[in-house]
């Protein structure tokens, strides 16, 4: 990635930290695109050059990190089995995210990413970035499992599942009593998938 590239990459990154950091703290209908804007240090013409709207913006984070899930998955040693490779893969990427947040995930916090996360309109952006995100997964396990994306069944069910993985622990790690921390209940998450989910 060259200067330029790499500078607009940034500036992506930090109109969707600005937009996730604003929305918990605020409210998502409390904030506006003039706000992230003016958060990440650029004007609203910017942002709208990289978004098409404050939700869009707020899923991106999740459309990215599955990008570099799928990236880190190619990267992996040949030696780990697939779901080896998944897991570190996964850990490799959100541990990233966690540096890039730089904000502890105390009360408050939680609190206002689960605001954020039932409002219709962010739903409906993740939903879409969801999708986005199992593709670009699928494409990188039929790379490593020598399967072919577009025919067979494989690669899209085991991307499936790790989101699936994925979207039960946020859940539960926001709306349920959950015990433990993330982490532990992601990495249980995908352990769980790929035992092939024995009866409990």
């Amino acid at each position: 990635m060259g200067l330029r590239e790499r500078k607009k990459e940034e500036t992506r990154i930090a109109l969707s930290w600005a937009a996730i950091k604003l929305t918990v703290e605020r409210g998502f209908d409390n904030v506006k695109v003039e706000d992230i804007a003016a958060e990440a240090g650029v004007s609203h013409r910017t942002f709208n050059n990289y978004f098409s709207s404050k939700g869009e913006a707020i899923a991106a984070r999740h459309f990215d990190r599955a990008v570099q899930i799928a990236d880190e998955l190619r990267s992996r040693p040949d030696g780990e089995s697939l779901w080896e490779a998944i897991t570190n893969a996964v850990f490799a990427r959100f541990a990233l995210g966690m540096q890039e947040a730089e904000r502890p995930a105390d009360e408050r916090w939680i609190a206002g990413v689960k605001l954020m996360s039932q409002h219709s309109e962010h739903r409906g952006e993740f939903l879409k970035a969801h999708t986005a995100a199992q593709e670009a997964l699928a494409a990188a396990v039929a790379e490593r499992t020598g399967t072919n994306v577009d025919r067979d069944l494989y690669p899209h069910l085991v991307a499936g599942a790790v989101g699936a993985a994925m979207l039960a622990a946020i859940h539960l790690w926001l709306h349920g009593d959950a015990p433990a921390p993330f982490e532990e209940l992601l990495r249980d998450a995908l352990g769980q998938v790929a035992a092939g989910l024995p009866t409990p």
